[in-house]
């Protein structure tokens, strides 16, 4: 991880983002717990663990970044993400927003508001999502890739 990341990393852990996620545990917790979540609870967990570092990786979707589609990225994906937001989405995506809000207010706070946007977004429709490492989704964007 580099210097940048790992810095920003710590402050944001500082600032608010262990609490968002502990709720994205929380999430997948909850959803483990019911039959109906079995499916979303891995999801939340991985998601969890890029609340908690999010510096250094993002958000890509699958179909995108792997270049074909699968189960997430269809009609079912889709259904998938319509349960998801009415289960956990807009509580989790309200609660990054709460905390965008909070941290906007100074000038230090702007770029952990942003993340807290960025993760808002994710929050409110993740099925068919990956986390990757920022540099992977750098270079499979580049033009002339192989």
């Amino acid at each position: 991880m580099p210097l940048l990341s790992l810095l920003l990393n710590a402050l944001w852990l500082i600032t608010g983002g262990i609490w968002m996620a502990l709720g994205w545990l929380l999430a997948a917790v909850l959803m483990a717990l019911s039959i109906i979540g079995l499916p979303w609870a891995r999801s939340a967990l991985t998601i969890a663990f890029y609340t908690l570092l999010p510096f250094g990786q993002t958000a890509v979707r699958r179909d995108e970044f792997r270049g074909r589609e699968d189960m997430g990225t269809g009609a079912l994906g889709f259904i998938g993400n319509v349960v998801w937001f009415v289960l956990a989405g807009w509580w989790l995506a309200l609660g990054h927003l709460i905390s965008a809000v909070g941290l906007a207010i100074t000038i230090i706070g702007l770029p952990f508001a942003w993340a807290h946007l960025k993760l808002a977004l994710l929050a409110l429709w993740p099925v068919g999502t990956e986390i990757v490492p920022a540099d992977d989704a750098d270079r499979r964007r580049m033009p002339g890739r192989i």
